[in-house]
């Protein structure tokens, strides 16, 4: 059957595989554009947004009258030189034009209402409705590179329920290294959870190496997207570094994904889940920022590794969140209408950036 993935995604995708492997190792400079469209057969303007992909996610940069130059670095173990400071960039609050449409969620409740009718009654299943669930699984594939069935999502109220439900699973006997600075409810769940954490100092483009090196947690708790208060992003070398941290003896990551769905990228943004190959990243969502505030939904992707473990330990725990509130949720997805309204505010963001 033939591919519907754009051929700038393709090329974008075999360029950062052979950054990634090292056959361009880092500081080596890339074939120009126009080179790469003959040899490859495609349009100037094709392999210019394949480019322009790269340097967004990090792994290139364009140098004025030099070309494209990788700057992802494969093993050594640091991303860019650190600095010592870190330019503050405050995440936005939302405002009237991220809102999701009141008329278009109005319209889906009463849709919801009449199609389940008394169904919004019974008791949702402990993980969640299976309608969600679904729906999220064909979301997070065509829009995050996740692949993950039904089987491996597990709803819950709120994203600090899913950060205790963790430490349930994980244990108590376990350090958690989150950023610092973060999002001061990660700190307060854990501890209320009686777990030890460490704060490890974050720089211009994540955790700093060094700080990472020496801590005795086997739990990463990391927002790579965008890291709240400061904004800072994780670049694609840093992530990279998570991984191979993660990679040694009994650790995990935790990854939370704050607001990536209104990247300016013109492509899905890359997650840590989907970079993953041990079974040790555990991704997790909210709808507060994409629906509303109201909605204390959020969303635990288990890879398949965990959910033995997790059904042993936790999977006993009944599911907080509103049938209707799911059902609602997985009519929106299911028809389309929180893919537009992602796709709207992001190509509003967009023009606003002049991208």
């Amino acid at each position: 059957m033939r591919s519907e993935k754009p051929e700038y995604l393709k090329l974008y995708e075999f360029l950062r595989d052979e950054i990634a492997r090292g056959a361009w190792p880092c500081g080596a400079r890339l074939p120009s554009r126009r080179q790469v469209a003959l040899d490859r057969g495609l349009s100037a303007i094709t392999v210019e947004h394949s480019y322009e992909l790269l340097c967004q996610e990090g792994y290139v940069e364009a140098r004025p009258r030099s070309g494209y130059f990788v700057i992802y670095r494969q093993s050594d173990g640091f991303a860019a030189a650190e600095t010592a400071s870190m330019p503050p960039r405050p995440v936005q609050n939302v405002g009237e034009a991220d809102a999701f449409p009141f008329s278009v969620l109005a319209k889906a409740m009463r849709r919801v209402i009449a199609d389940y009718g008394e169904a919004l009654l019974r008791k949702p299943p402990n993980a969640g409705c299976v309608e969600l669930r679904r729906a999220l699984s064909g979301y997070l594939a065509r829009n995050r590179g996740i692949q993950a069935g039904e089987g491996q999502i597990v709803i819950g109220s709120g994203s600090e329920y899913l950060y205790g439900l963790v430490v349930e699973m994980l244990g108590r006997d376990r350090v958690f290294a989150i950023e610092d600075p973060s999002y001061e409810k990660i700190e307060q769940v854990y501890q209320a959870k009686g777990v030890a954490v460490d704060p490890l100092p974050l720089g211009h483009d994540g955790i700093r190496s060094a700080a990472l090196a020496a801590t005795s947690a086997t739990v990463l708790h990391i927002t790579p997207f965008r890291s709240f208060p400061t904004g800072v992003t994780a670049s694609a070398s840093k992530r990279s570094q998570y991984l191979r941290w993660a990679a040694q003896g009994d650790r995990f990551i935790v990854e939370d994904d704050f607001e990536s769905e209104f990247s300016l990228l013109r492509k899905p943004e890359e997650t840590v889940f989907s970079r993953s190959n041990r079974g040790n990243v555990i991704y997790l969502n909210t709808f507060t920022r994409t629906v509303s505030p109201s909605l204390r939904v959020g969303y635990m992707v288990l890879p398949e590794a965990l959910t033995g473990l997790f059904e042993q330990r936790v999977g006993f725990y009944s599911c907080a969140v509103p049938a209707f509130e799911q059902y609602l949720l997985a009519d929106l997805i299911t028809s389309g209408d929180f893919e537009r309204h992602i796709n709207r505010v992001r190509r509003q963001k967009r023009k606003e950036a002049g991208k």
